[in-house]
């Protein structure tokens, strides 16, 4: 069972970290409430702690540091550098370089979490096991001058145990003992265990799975030369990190779900932060790039259908695949002219008006809808 394991290079720190909490997490967090019952302000603690520490990985880590997808004044980068220490990820500056890694070298050997080694290897296996040498931090030498990032950097294990497992454990004693509702071992027991245990382990499996699930499940309405996708579903306890496919594309941009009925709670954060004055120059791709990335995409797809029917006549030119054909045709005629408009948009930087832009989208989609209800058509 074990003898493929490579133990000669099991980060064995990490591997035990990741392994004991999760084992504490699935055993001592259902003995807490077994023995001493839920409690409404641990729960609180817990989910301000969740959201907190979420939130400075997405926000902070993520599209502040990472990608510098907008600015932000002192006191937000405090609060995401210390938060962020408590989500047990490393230091923004090595998370900041792993991530640009990943993004230069995606689905390749150089790229940190390559899926292509696995659904394992990319949420959590390339964390517990070394298989090359360390990368340099020769990618991030923009955050190195940040003294806040700096001092997060050479100070990140103990803040991490501090703000994780101490704050919450001394918030918990502090409550037990002024309210009385729970012993104070208890109180910081509890404490110690849900908002801090239990809610790192969650904290960290919703960023393996961005890592993971987003390059596995999903729609890739931007671009099929990555595997990186759009998912809902993931982005829903990602913080909103689900929408991959549009981030790889656009990795600048503030917002991950660039539509007004994606859940991205993280790209809300910011934008109210930039109403507070705490954050500026929020990046956003112009809807004429965006469009004219779908519809490439979607010229990609016209044509692997036209393709496909094309050798259908070759076998069995009936009256049904050659009218298939001519209306694939047409689409793409159609599709050339759209793709075009925007071309010229975009190189020019003309902004087309809200209404022109719908227009060009409902022509996409009109043309994503004929391609499916032809593709019924290809003979089994």
């Amino acid at each position: 069972m074990f003898k493929n394991i490579p133990f000669n290079r099991v980060e064995w720190v990490t591997s035990g970290f990741l392994i004991a909490t999760a084992l504490l997490t699935i055993t001592a967090v259902p003995w807490y409430f077994w023995t001493y019952g839920w409690d409404w302000f641990i729960f609180s603690v817990f989910l301000y702690f969740y959201i907190s520490t979420g939130m400075s990985i997405t926000v902070g880590y993520h599209r502040l540091f990472s990608h510098k997808a907008f600015q932000a004044k002192w006191p937000v980068k405090l609060y995401v550098l210390l938060f962020g220490a408590a989500a047990f990820e490393n230091s923004a500056l090595w998370w900041s370089s792993e991530h640009r890694r990943h993004h230069k070298h995606v689905d390749t050997d150089d790229d940190p979490y390559d899926i292509s080694k696995g659904f394992f290897w990319a949420h959590m296996g390339w964390l517990m096991f070394k298989l090359k040498p360390d990368s340099p931090l020769d990618n991030v030498e923009d955050l190195k001058k940040d003294k806040l990032v700096y001092f997060q950097h050479l100070f990140v294990h103990p803040l991490s145990f501090i703000i994780s497992f101490g704050l919450p454990a001394l918030i918990g004693y502090i409550y037990a003992v002024y309210t009385g509702n729970l012993s104070a071992t208890a109180g910081a027991l509890g404490g110690l265990l849900i908002p801090g245990v239990a809610r790192v382990v969650m904290v960290q499996h919703a960023t393996f799975c961005i890592n993971s699930l987003c390059h596995m499940i999903g729609k890739r309405p931007y671009s099929t030369s990555h595997s990186a996708r759009d998912s809902w579903i993931a982005a829903i306890f990602t913080m909103g990190e689900g929408y991959h496919n549009y981030h790889h594309e656009f990795q600048w941009d503030y917002r991950n779900g660039v539509k007004p009925w994606q859940l991205d709670p993280s790209k809300w954060i910011i934008w109210t932060l930039s109403k507070l004055g705490l954050t500026s120059e929020l990046k956003r791709v112009p809807r004429e790039r965006i469009l004219l990335a779908e519809t490439k995409e979607t010229k990609k797809q016209l044509h692997t259908q036209i393709t496909i029917f094309q050798e259908s006549i070759t076998d069995s030119a009936n009256d049904l695949v050659v009218q298939a054909l001519s209306t694939l045709e047409d689409l793409s005629v159609r599709l050339t002219e759209v793709t075009n408009e925007l071309q010229v948009a975009a190189k020019t930087k003309i902004n087309l008006s809200k209404a022109k832009i719908q227009t060009l989208r409902s022509e996409v989609r009109s043309v994503l809808d004929e391609i499916e209800s032809v593709g019924k058509l290809i003979p089994a």
